[in-house]
């Protein structure tokens, strides 16, 4: 059984994985209005993959007689000046999500809950990747500066990434 307190914890963490989604679909979307077909694919399978995330804890809750809460959700940022703009706020999101996982390891681990402290480390491993991804990014976006050539490369370099984190993650 889950205290209401983890529950509640829980619940929170539902809506900011529901609120991810969101804001990647949203990334993807504005990417695809602006011709960057690679960004796009790249922003809806981290959408897609959000998601999930926000499923796996909906079925935990309810497995552990608890109630997950669907509520209702944040309107995420629709347009940016740059694609640089966009991947700058997608990693502080990242550290967002982190910081609210380790919050959440904090609260089961004082509260003795030892079956959600052992649920949430999948969680901190895959915030460790996400983190990596977003800096890795980051670090090429800098690297190309203002070259489109650079830019165009990128894209399908993106589209790339996207296509096999997919191909990872569907084998494990």
């Amino acid at each position: 059984m889950l205290s209401k307190n983890i529950e509640l914890a829980l619940n929170h963490q539902i809506r900011i994985e529901a609120e991810s989604s969101q804001t990647y679909l949203s990334m993807a979307s504005w990417s695809e209005t602006h011709g960057l077909e690679g960004i796009s694919k790249f922003m809806y399978a981290q959408s897609d993959e959000e998601r999930a995330h926000m499923l796996k804890l909906v079925r935990y809750i309810n497995e552990r007689g608890g109630h997950a809460r669907v509520s209702e959700l944040k309107a995420p940022k629709i347009s940016y000046e740059t694609f640089k703009e966009m991947f700058e706020e997608l990693y502080k999101h990242e550290i967002f999500v982190s910081e609210s996982i380790n919050e959440l390891v904090h609260i089961s681990f004082s509260e003795k809950d030892y079956a959600t402290h052992n649920f949430l480390q999948w969680y901190v491993a895959e915030q460790i990747e996400e983190e990596a991804q977003a800096k890795l990014i980051l670090d090429k976006i800098n690297l190309i500066g203002d070259d489109k050539g650079g830019l165009y490369l990128f894209d399908r370099d993106i589209q790339q990434m996207a296509l096999n984190s997919s191909t990872t993650k569907a084998s494990k």
